[in-house]
């Protein structure tokens, strides 16, 4: 009888505790990994190390090649066929967090779309302001545009009115018609992959002097400039690097994470014999940290984000990497337009990454913006990124290999991480010909281009992937 308690208790043992690891085999994937939007819980605590085939730290691999090593772990489901009969008698089992392993992830909260209460309005002269005033409209914040008479207004609505409303009632007078609600804007965070190092994405896209010992010549003598996060100026790929952070924040509210900013600053200028040599390390970059945090949600507002695109303008920078997406805004828009067609200053953003089927993301789908998605090492695009005709080019966005945002480097994916490739090159080919306006040296990295997907221009790659051969 001893024995036969002992040997019912093994049992009960191993079908309660060895499945924890169990692994999907239609898809290969643990169902404890999770593909986040971000990755603040992994990011901001460490990164990699040489004993972490993973690449940073995170005990959830998302790659074929982890979940493979799970699946002939001593607890799965391959090595214990016989308990099948004795599993599905206890019913399903718990994952390391408590949930039903098989129970389908749930979706998301909504995202906020728009600061509530409040509009924008570009260039409202002081009549049209008073007559708003009058009414019952409030001004919460004002900037004047950088080298002109020009302003701009983040006005609080009264209460009698809809947030619509209101908006109609300002674009009704003669000098209100930039006006809008003030969306919210968000980095682009992908997945964090989990290989080992390579460079296979500079070769992608045939980038000059890929050897971490080869001097840094490509250089450009215009700064670049950028908007996004927080970034540790103090990360060892910054040594000796000329970046320039400015912070936009309101001290009234959180600051925002370093991850996201860190990673693209890295792409664009990591310094050569460090873990993230850059595209450009000899460059200058002004950064603009309009980034702060509700809770999990990192975000800025168009009202932000167009006085950071003046003050970048005001730095006479030749090209502006925004590797963020929201909405589109009419205040923005005629801000990107203004910088654009007048200033000459080339916009590249990120597609996007709420998936094949959502609607455009903004800025990339203005017209005066070069749009770019992302694709892996093997041409294939990013699975969640956003298609259509306003796509201009695809860049390396899919493991990444970048800063992590304390110390160290990680694999970052998400069209944000494909930017920074292509903003690099609209940055070499202003400094070769100074005369070309954006729209054509966005029309003459297009025609270099190679053509990914069905023939010429398609709704998933533009033009197709990057070519900087020649740029240097």
């Amino acid at each position: 009888m001893p024995r036969l308690v002992a040997a019912f208790l093994t049992i009960l043992f191993l079908v309660s505790f060895g499945d924890s690891s169990f692994v999907d085999p239609q898809s290969g994937f643990s169902p404890s990994t999770a593909f986040a939007d971000d990755d603040d819980d992994d990011d901001d605590d460490g990164d990699d190390d040489s004993n972490d085939d993973g690449g940073g730290g995170n005990s959830h691999s998302s790659s074929p090649s982890s979940s493979s090593s799970k699946r002939s772990s001593g607890g799965s489901a391959e090595s214990a066929p016989f308990l099948a009969p004795i599993r599905r008698l206890f019913g399903p089992q718990k994952d390391n967090r408590g949930s039903a392993s098989r129970r389908p992830a749930q979706p998301p909260a909504p995202q906020v779309q728009f600061a509530s209460g409040e509009i924008i309005v570009l260039n409202l002269t002081t009549q049209d302001l008073q007559l708003l005033l009058r009414d019952g409209f409030r001004i919460l914040e004002e900037r004047t545009v950088p080298g002109s008479q020009r302003r701009f207004y983040r006005l609080a609505v009264p209460d009698t009115l809809s947030l619509p409303e209101a908006r109609d009632a300002v674009r009704a007078l003669p000098s209100g018609q930039n006006t809008d609600f003030n969306h919210y804007y968000r980095p682009g965070f992908g997945e964090t992959g989990c290989q080992k190092e390579n460079c296979a994405a500079l070769k992608m896209v045939n980038w000059p002097n890929m050897s971490t010992d080869a001097p840094a010549v490509c250089s450009a003598p215009s700064p670049i400039g950028m908007i996004d996060t927080g970034i540790n100026r103090h990360h060892e790929v910054f040594a000796n690097a000329k970046l320039k952070v400015i912070s936009m924040l309101d001290e009234d509210l959180p600051a925002s994470k370093q991850i996201h900013g860190t990673a693209i600053a890295a792409l664009l200028v990591g310094q050569p014999g460090t873990r993230v040599r850059g595209l450009l390390p000899s460059a200058e970059l002004i950064a603009i940290d309009a980034f702060h945090r509700d809770g999990r949600d990192e975000r800025t507002d168009a009202f932000t984000l167009v006085d950071a695109l003046y003050n970048l303008a005001a730095e006479e920078v030749s090209v502006v990497n925004l590797s963020l997406a929201g909405p589109p805004n009419s205040v923005v828009a005629t801000a990107i337009t203004d910088l654009v067609q007048s200033r000459g200053i080339a916009i590249v953003a990120a597609a996007g990454n709420n998936g094949p089927n959502a609607e455009p993301a903004f800025p990339a789908a203005y017209p005066e913006v070069l749009a770019v998605t992302a694709i892996d090492k093997s041409g294939k695009v990013y699975r969640r990124a956003i298609r259509g005709g306003h796509i201009d080019l695809a860049a390396p966005g899919v493991n990444v290999w970048t800063a992590a945002s304390i110390k160290g480097a990680r694999w970052k994916t998400g069209t944000s991480f494909a930017v920074p490739f292509v903003t690099a090159a609209v940055s070499l080919v202003r400094a070769r010909h100074p005369e070309l306006t954006p729209d054509e040296v966005y029309t003459l990295l297009k025609s270099r281009a190679e053509d990914l997907g069905e023939i010429g221009p398609d709704a998933v790659y533009g033009a197709g992937l990057l070519s900087a051969e020649g740029l240097c």
